[in-house]
């Protein structure tokens, strides 16, 4: 069974930094990817990155500033975020398709397995 836990949500001031963390178990060669839903808004893709780690894409209101990395010695991926900012505060979710998502890497849809989730808050 697939499983995928999220780790690293924090609070922080603008312009701050965090990391998430996505331990992946139960699925290997998947492509992977980070969305976020703040409340009153659509889920929406932030990174994904293809199963061996070579190929990335960023939401334009990430890019520059987020970037998303995986080990798979470890089984898991990162999200680097950069100069945070109180438009980034959302619940972060971690989500691993075992093939190229249908619809495109930022289709919610084309993802299997999904995480629980863990907040980030950025206060101004």
């Amino acid at each position: 069974v697939a499983r995928l836990v999220e780790s690293g949500g924090d609070s922080v001031q603008a312009g701050g930094s965090l990391r998430l963390s996505c331990s992946i178990s139960g699925i290997t060669y998947s492509w992977v990817a980070w969305f976020r839903q703040a409340p009153g808004k659509e889920r929406e893709a932030v990174a994904s990155i293809s199963p061996r780690g070579d190929s990335s894409d960023y939401a334009d209101s990430v890019k520059g500033r987020f970037t998303i990395s995986r080990d798979n010695s470890k089984n898991t991926q990162y999200l680097q975020m950069n100069n945070l900012s109180p438009d980034d505060s959302a619940v972060y979710y971690c989500a691993a398709s075992t093939g190229y998502p249908w619809g495109g890497w930022a289709a919610s849809s084309g993802y299997n397995y999904w995480g629980q989730g863990t907040q980030v808050t950025v206060s101004s």
